[in-house]
């Protein structure tokens, strides 16, 4: 099924999933979908690896964490954040550590205090790889942390190619 791309969420410095001066982070980018789905883009590398040319589970249950977790700013517009409760992930395939990847997520329960959401770690042919539920608590950003937004380089960066409309599943 085809979605269209209507916005995309900003970045940070440090960030171990969206940092993009991070060495060790996964330099994701995080994109807004007319379905009020997240998808989430980044390249796998060998860095993020458990056994050889496969990816640790980790590091699937982060990148579907943190898109999951995201979600909740498209429907806040930046104001609510998600602090993670409880976290499970389902890992049905293989994840290689090379190629393109894509992270779908959304909210399947919101409430006033509390959302739940769903994920799909999505190889570079659409398969689903692993599956995501998290619970999480709303909060402002001022609560969570002493963020500084100049300091950490919170802001939208554009890709050259980045896209338009793009394929969630069948």
């Amino acid at each position: 099924m085809k979605r269209k791309v209507t916005g995309k969420q900003p970045n940070s410095k440090s960030c171990i999933v969206c940092g993009l001066k991070n060495p060790a982070g996964l330099h994701a980018h995080f994109y807004e979908l007319d379905s009020g789905e997240l998808m989430a883009v980044f390249t796998a590398r060998e860095e993020y690896q458990s056994y050889p040319k496969r990816m640790h589970g980790g590091i699937c249950s982060a990148i579907l964490d943190e898109t999951i977790g995201r979600s909740i700013l498209t429907r806040s517009h930046g104001e609510v954040w998600g602090v993670t409760v409880e976290f499970t992930t389902r890992l049905r395939k293989t994840v290689p550590t090379h190629g393109t990847l894509r992270v779908i997520g959304r909210i399947v329960k919101d409430g006033s205090r509390f959302f739940e959401g769903t994920g799909e770690l999505l190889l570079q042919d659409g398969t689903v790889a692993a599956e995501g539920r998290g619970r999480y608590i709303k909060m402002p950003l001022e609560k969570i942390a002493d963020f500084d937004v100049e300091a950490q380089e919170w802001r939208v960066t554009h890709l050259p190619d980045e896209p338009v409309e793009v394929e969630v599943g069948s």
